[in-house]
């Protein structure tokens, strides 16, 4: 059985960071995805946008370290958002009634896709865009310029 891969992809401006994440999101992964967000908060990252597009699973010790990097952020009197989450990441994390503290829950237009629970249909794009590099990718450090 292949090992789940995870990658990591931040771009900084500012006290603001976009990080894409890549891949599976689980116990093998998430002190991956957990270094990253610590890593955002201690280098002066007030704003974090999570772009969970290209994640394919999201188990709930995925959505325990987005809660728990999310009052870390609140803390620090910043914020942390999630973009484009997987239906089934939407699902965990309206069973959980966690989406308040994820503050990018709900976007766009909302449909009962699994027993009337809610889940976007088009999420929001983060509020800016730009060009994203590897910044940690399984483990291994990639910085960017």
């Amino acid at each position: 059985m292949p090992i789940p891969q995870l990658n990591v992809y931040r771009h900084d401006r500012g006290s603001r960071a976009l990080l894409t994440l890549a891949g599976e999101i689980d116990l093998d992964t998430v002190p991956l995805v957990r270094e990253s967000l610590e890593e955002c908060l201690h280098g002066g990252i007030r704003t974090i946008d999570v772009d969970l597009t290209p994640v394919t699973f999201c188990d709930c010790s995925g959505l325990n370290a987005f809660l728990r990097a999310s009052q870390l952020t609140t803390a620090a009197g910043g914020s942390l958002r999630l973009h484009y989450p997987p239906p089934l990441t939407a699902r965990l994390i309206d069973l959980t009634d966690s989406g308040f503290l994820l503050r990018g829950l709900p976007f766009g237009p909302l449909v009962p896709p699994l027993r009337g629970s809610l889940v976007p249909t088009a999420p929001a794009s983060p509020h800016w865009l730009a060009p994203i590099a590897p910044a940690l990718s399984g483990g291994v450090r990639e910085r960017t310029p």
